[in-house]
């Protein structure tokens, strides 16, 4: 099986939206990122780190998804990354209520001897510092190397950034963040600019919106499905990462093309994660489920015209 190096945080949340609150509760990008991936037919491989704080329990879910955990390290004596957070009633925008870096202060990713020969490297949000380290450590160099980022990594630490941008394939952002990285409010010039940054293929993230996919001159849109309910948004774009990425790795065909698929998977995937709070949604998910929802998106995009000269 083909191999994905999943790098992010493992981490707690405390999630309010207008439908409910919770106490610290399973988040993190690598953690959505790794649920999401294992709904593919490859190995994966979480690198991260918590405190001795974080629930034995939490560890086994990761590892009866299949996801080696030999790469996340858990620091005795150290508190677990915690983020909490209360969305506004569009559910589109939200207020950090605290963060707490903890072990993440100064963590040291170690990718596991199995993995430095990864096809795919997923980089989850966090300091670019820690994402170019990871791509040290590799002793082949990746058949495809994924980047996701944020804007407070562009506002504290754009320098690393833009030097680890030089040494990625694709870069997964947000409508936002990529008007503020190019500078451009035009979406298609902002891609166009960022693609001088590094990146061969851009994809912005437009949440509820769909996701657009860049590669030189070719764009390529994927709806979201229209959901009677989403519940909590928390997650959804590294779910659609863990789509991405997971969907590239099994089929091993890094195309324009094939990305267009992936873009697809990985909508389908997030689709599910909005449903629930946190992680409980993708915890459980069937494939049967999925496969039916790949159906409604191939109905939702799939249509007929006839083109008169």
């Amino acid at each position: 099986m083909n191999k994905l190096l999943i790098v992010g945080t493992v981490a707690f949340d405390a999630i309010e939206t207008p439908f409910g609150k919770t106490d610290k509760i399973l988040g993190g990008a690598g953690t959505y990122i790794g649920l999401s991936a294992s709904h593919f037919n490859l190995k994966s491989a979480i690198v991260s780190v918590v405190g001795d704080d974080f629930p034995q329990e939490y560890l086994d879910l990761l590892k009866s998804k299949n996801i080696d955990i030999s790469g996340l390290e858990v620091v005795q004596g150290g508190k677990t990354f915690f983020w909490s957070g209360r969305y506004h009633n569009d559910l589109n925008s939200r207020d950090t209520l605290d963060t707490q870096l903890n072990v993440l202060a100064d963590f040291q990713p170690k990718v596991p001897a199995d993995f430095k020969n990864a096809d795919v490297v997923m980089l989850g949000n966090l300091h670019p510092i820690v994402q170019s380290s990871v791509l040290d450590q590799m002793e082949v160099k990746p058949k495809l190397v994924v980047l996701d980022t944020m804007n407070f990594w562009m506002d504290c630490a754009l320098p690393e950034l833009l030097d680890v941008m030089k040494r990625i394939d694709v870069i997964t952002i947000n409508d936002e963040e990529a008007r503020q990285l190019s500078g451009e409010y035009s979406l298609v010039k902002a891609a166009a600019k960022i693609h001088t940054m590094g990146p061969k293929y851009v994809v912005i993230k437009k949440g509820e919106h769909g996701a657009l996919l860049f590669n030189e001159s070719k764009v390529f849109f994927a709806p979201a499905l229209p959901l009677e309910e989403v519940f909590d948004p928390t997650g959804a774009g590294d779910t659609f990462a863990g789509g991405f990425a997971g969907f590239i790795t099994q089929s091993e065909n890094i195309s324009f093309d094939n990305m267009k698929n992936a873009i697809i998977y990985g909508s389908n995937l997030a689709s599910f994660c909005v449903e629930k709070f946190g992680t409980e949604r993708m915890e459980n998910l069937e494939k049967t489920e999925v496969l039916s929802r790949l159906q409604e998106f191939k109905a939702l995009t799939q249509f007929d015209i006839a083109l008169e000269n």
